[in-house]
C-alpha cells in the first residue's frame, strides 16, 4: 500500500478529480454512503482553510488513487476525523473492491490514534470492538416526492396532517409562504446562525456559532459551488418574512441536513417541519436519492424518515502509549454520553435540566 499524505493546499488537481470521480460513483457501483457531501474533497478543503493540522492521505494501488482519508493530527500524532464534532459522515473514500490495512494507514500518516465520532458503513478494517453504532435517519425520495409523501401519510398520518394543515395556516395568519431552496442572499445566512445560536442557548447545549473558525466554515461553504458540492442554504418565507431556513452540503445524490432553526415566534405553526418537507419535494425534483437527518434522536425525525442509516463511533489504535493515554480520557466521557442518549429515562430528565439552565442563561 502506497501512501502519500499531502496539506490540503498540495493535493494535485488530478487526485481531487480522482476523489469526486469515486464519490459521484459510489450510488451506482453499491457503496451510496460514500457519496454523502462530508465526505468530499471540498469540505475537507474548507476545513484545512480553517483549522490547523489538516492532512490528507491519498492512498495509491496499481499506479493510481484508490483512496482518500482526510484528518486532522495533533502534534503528538493524535488523529481527528476531518471536522470530528461538525461532520456527519466519516471514513476513507476508496474505489470499489479497495481493501486497506489499518494499521499500517495510521503509521503511514504518523498517527497513533484515529477517532470517528460518524463513521460510515463499509469500513470494516476501522471497525473494532470499542466501537458503537448510532442510527443516523433518512429520508427517501429517489422515488419521487409524491411517493414519499404516500408513504408518511402511512406511518404517520397524524403528523402528516397535522403538519399540512399548519402550512396552510401559517399562510392565511401570516402571508402567502414561499421556498426557496437555495438561497443565495449572506444576509439570510446569518439570521440562521442568530436563530440557531439562540437556539443552543435556550435549550443549554453548546453553541457551535460561537466558535469563530465553524463560522467561517459555514460561510466559506455558502460560497463553495462545484458540479458535484454546494453549501445549501434553504429558507422558508411567510407574508415576504423568513420564519424557518435550514443550511446543509449537497452532493450530486445526497443532501446532508446539517443547521436548521426557525423564528421561535413562529412556533405555533412548525415552520421547521414544513421546511423539511420542501426541502424533501425540492431535492426529490432534482432527483437526488435521499436526505441524511444526521445522527440524533429527535421526534420530528422519527415522524419524516423512512429508514436510518448506521454511523459508528470509536477510534483505530496503534500499540503505542499517546494512543493508550487518548483511549483512557475519551472513553469513560464517550460511554456515559451516549448511555444517557440512549435511555430515555435518563436522557428525558438530563434534557429538562439543560433546558431549565438554557432558561436562566437567556433571562426567561
Amino acid at each position: 500500500m502506497d501512501v502519500a499524505v499531502y496539506r490540503p493546499g498540495e493535493l494535485s488537481g488530478a487526485d481531487r478529480n480522482a476523489w469526486t470521480a469515486v464519490q459521484s460513483q459510489a450510488r451506482s457501483l453499491g457503496a451510496p454512503q460514500l457519496a454523502n457531501p462530508f465526505l468530499s474533497p471540498e469540505f475537507a478543503l474548507a476545513v484545512g482553510r480553517c483549522r490547523s493540522g489538516v492532512r490528507i492521505a491519498v492512498v495509491h494501488e496499481d499506479g493510481g488513487p484508490a483512496g482518500f482519508l482526510p484528518f486532522q493530527r495533533s502534534a503528538l500524532g493524535v488523529g481527528r476525523a476531518i471536522g470530528l464534532g461538525v461532520s456527519d459522515a466519516q471514513g476513507l473514500v476508496h474505489r470499489p473492491g479497495f481493501r486497506w490495512d489499518a494499521q499500517e494507514l495510521l503509521r503511514a500518516c504518523g498517527l497513533s490514534v484515529l477517532e470517528f465520532d460518524h463513521l460510515v458503513e463499509g469500513q470494516r478494517p476501522f471497525a473494532a470492538d470499542s466501537f458503537g453504532g448510532h442510527a443516523s435517519p433518512v429520508i427517501d425520495v429517489d422515488q419521487g416526492f409524491e411517493t414519499y409523501l404516500a408513504g408518511l401519510r402511512v406511518r404517520s398520518p397524524k403528523f402528516t396532517r397535522t403538519t399540512l394543515a399548519k402550512e396552510r395556516r401559517l399562510g392565511r395568519d401570516v402571508g402567502p409562504v414561499r421556498y426557496v431552496h437555495d438561497e443565495r442572499d449572506p444576509a439570510a445566512l446569518l439570521t440562521l446562525m442568530r436563530w440557531k445560536s439562540a437556539q443552543y442557548r435556550r435549550t443549554g447545549r453548546s453553541d457551535r456559532f460561537a466558535h469563530p473558525w465553524i463560522v467561517r466554515l459555514v460561510q466559506q461553504l455558502f460560497h463553495t459551488r462545484t458540479d458535484s458540492f454546494a453549501g445549501l442554504l434553504s429558507v422558508l418565507y411567510a407574508g415576504g418574512r423568513p420564519v424557518a431556513a435550514h443550511f446543509g452540503l449537497r452532493s450530486r445524490s445526497v443532501l446532508a441536513c446539517w443547521f436548521p432553526a426557525y423564528a421561535p415566534e413562529f412556533a405555533k405553526f412548525s415552520p421547521g417541519l414544513v421546511l423539511h418537507l420542501r426541502m424533501a419535494q425540492a431535492a426529490a425534483a432534482e432527483s437526488m436519492a435521499y436526505l441524511d437527518l444526521g445522527r440524533g434522536a429527535k421526534d420530528y425525525k422519527d415522524s419524516l424518515k423512512t429508514r436510518e442509516l448506521l454511523v459508528s463511533e470509536g477510534c483505530v489504535m496503534r500499540r503505542h502509549p499517546v494512543a493508550l493515554g487518548h483511549r483512557a480520557r475519551r472513553a469513560p466521557v464517550r460511554a456515559l454520553r451516549n448511555a444517557v442518549l440512549a435511555r430515555p429515562e435518563w436522557f428525558e430528565p438530563a434534557d429538562r435540566l439543560l433546558k431549565r439552565v438554557g432558561r436562566m442563561r437567556s433571562g426567561r
